[in-house]
Parts: C-alpha cells; sequence; structure tokens
C-alpha cells in the first residue's frame, strides 16, 4: 500500500488526478517539514521536482540535504516584493505566519513566538524567476495569508493544473475561503473538492483532471499514513526499520569516538535548548570523566565489550 505523508490525504487525491502521473512540477508554499505532514513528498520521491517555499531557515535548510532535485526559496510569498514581519511559532512550526492574531492565538497552547523580518516575493515574480515550464499543482498553506498568496500570481502567464489551497481558519477551523475563492473562479478556476481541510480546484482547461480528481473526500483508509508507522527504529512495518536500526546500533557504538561538539549539538537538539546559559551548563556536564564513563557504558552493549543476544 502507498504511503501518505500529508495531514489530510492531500498527496492522496492529487496523486488521482494526476493518475499514476511519474514525473511533473510543483510549487509548495508553506511547504513546512520536508517529509512529516508534506503534500509534495510524495511526488518527489517517483522523480517530480518542483519549487518549495518555506521561510523558517532550519525547515529550508533540510530540504536541501533532503530534496536536493527541488529549488528552495527561503522566504515568503504575498502581494507586493520586499520585506514583511513574520511570526516564527517555538515548536509548533506548522503555526508560524504573517499574521500576528494567529501567532498570539498560538500560545494557547503553551509555545512562544518571535518576530523576525524576512524576505517576500510575489507569486507572479516566483514563477518567473524559477520558470520550469508546466506547473502541475501549486499548493497554498500559509495560515491566514492565502488570500495575499493567490493576489499576487499572474495568472494568465502561469497556470497550475490543479490548486489546492487551505481554507479554513488556523486552529478555529472556521471557513475562510470566501476572501478568496471568487478571485481564484474569476481566473479560470472551478470548484472541485473540499476535504474539510483545503479546497481543491481545477484550471477548466483540463477537463482531464477535472474528471480523475474526486469531488468528496476519499475514505480515510484508502491510504497508509506515516503517523501509523511511527518511529524507524520501532516499528518493523516501518520502510526503513532495517536501516534504522543499522544506524543506531553503529550511533551507539561510535558514542565514544564522537567529538564533544557534535555531542553537545546532539544533546542541544534533543533538549531543545537555544539560550547562552543553558548551552554552558550543557558544556561543563559532557566535559568531565562521569560523562565519558556514562557514554562508555552505552556503547559497550553495541560495540563488542558487552555480549548481548540480539
Amino acid at each position: 500500500m502507498e504511503l501518505s505523508y500529508s495531514q489530510n490525504l492531500e498527496d492522496y487525491h492529487l496523486s488521482l488526478a494526476f493518475a499514476g502521473q511519474k514525473t511533473g512540477t510543483y510549487i509548495d508554499v508553506g511547504a513546512g517539514h520536508p517529509i512529516a505532514d508534506n503534500v509534495s513528498f510524495w511526488f518527489y520521491e517517483p522523480g517530480w521536482q518542483g519549487i518549495v517555499v518555506e521561510p523558517q531557515l532550519e525547515l529550508a535548510a533540510l530540504y536541501e540535504r533532503l530534496r536536493r532535485r527541488d529549488i528552495v526559496v527561503r522566504g515568503l510569498v504575498g502581494r507586493e516584493c520586499g520585506e514583511i514581519d513574520f511570526h516564527v511559532v517555538d515548536r509548533l512550526h506548522g503555526l508560524s505566519t504573517t499574521r500576528e492574531d494567529v501567532a498570539q492565538k498560538a500560545e494557547a497552547f503553551g509555545v512562544r513566538h518571535r518576530t523576525v523580518r524576512a524576505p517576500v516575493t510575489t507569486l507572479a515574480q516566483l514563477c518567473e524567476s524559477h520558470d520550469r515550464g508546466s506547473i502541475d499543482f501549486l499548493k497554498i498553506d500559509v495560515e491566514g495569508a492565502e488570500a495575499d498568496v493567490l493576489l499576487g500570481g499572474d495568472w494568465k502567464r502561469f497556470r497550475p493544473k490543479v490548486v489546492i489551497v487551505e481554507a479554513v481558519t488556523p486552529m478555529e477551523s472556521e471557513p475562510s475561503w470566501h476572501t478568496w475563492e471568487p478571485f481564484l473562479v474569476a481566473q479560470g478556476y472551478r470548484f472541485v473538492l473540499f476535504d474539510t481541510l483545503n479546497r481543491f480546484y481545477v484550471a477548466q482547461e483540463h477537463p482531464e483532471i477535472l474528471a480523475r480528481l474526486p469531488t468528496e473526500r476519499a475514505p480515510w483508509h484508502a491510504v497508509r499514513h506515516m503517523y501509523e508507522v511511527g518511529r524507524a527504529p520501532e516499528n518493523t512495518q516501518h520502510p526503513d526499520y532495517t536501516l534504522a536500526c543499522d544506524l543506531a546500533r553503529g550511533f551507539w557504538a561510535s558514542l565514544p569516538y564522537l567529538d564533544t561538539s557534535l555531542i553537545m549539538s546532539i544533546l542541544g537538539r534533543a533538549r531543545r535548548i537555544t539560550n547562552h546559559d543553558d548551552v554552558a551548563a550543557l558544556a561543563s556536564i559532557v566535559d568531565n570523566e562521569q560523562f565519558r564513563a556514562a557514554l562508555g557504558r552505552i556503547a559497550c552493549g553495541y560495540d563488542g565489550g558487552q555480549i548481548v543476544d540480539e
């Protein structure tokens, strides 16, 4: 069974529209993580490529490591080119947004946000700067700023065959498409599917795709979901279970040989340490004999020192 990476069957529905097409092009605005809850990764795997737009620098850097065929744009898409305030939500990166009211509501989940200035381009300029010919689908998920993205497009020159737009308000799931749908329909796009989170539209000049895209959401278990397979070393059904187990054994065996700065980086990421005082405290813990002994005790179960039945 195929594996869906997206939050709400978006990739599966798109796969039905493109009927096993092996190569193609997408634009993913507000791309998020390159794999988890990602709409375009389903298509990247078999050979598609496209433009991914992600303003959060750590996430954008992951694309450059994991999805090297894609063009990665570190920034935002809006009505005008320039700079704009971007509100980065700690931990819940999917709620980061250009809308301060949305970022403030996210604090109800026990997280904070910080505001940075970020570069912004228009959809028209993005397409012109990175022209890849025909665009099979455009996905927009920008936490309440979808209208800004759509209104910055040149819909006569650049016409994605399918447009999928998050269509409810962040965290509240109230309908929000009334602010931008009339504009998109006026550009020659026909509404086809509402999946309870997104609305799908097909360009009127592509009736063959219109015929294939379902008008109702597919049953949830029509496809397997990434969350169902969990963490790779913990579930034999995970597609990368064997590789993950080999990597884990090799990592534990290598612990005594790792550079101190690398160990600090690993622990800092695991414990979500960002401020200077906590980094200094971690350095004092890592740089002592007791810590080195702990690394040895962990490693000896994997490096051949302690005989353990697998």
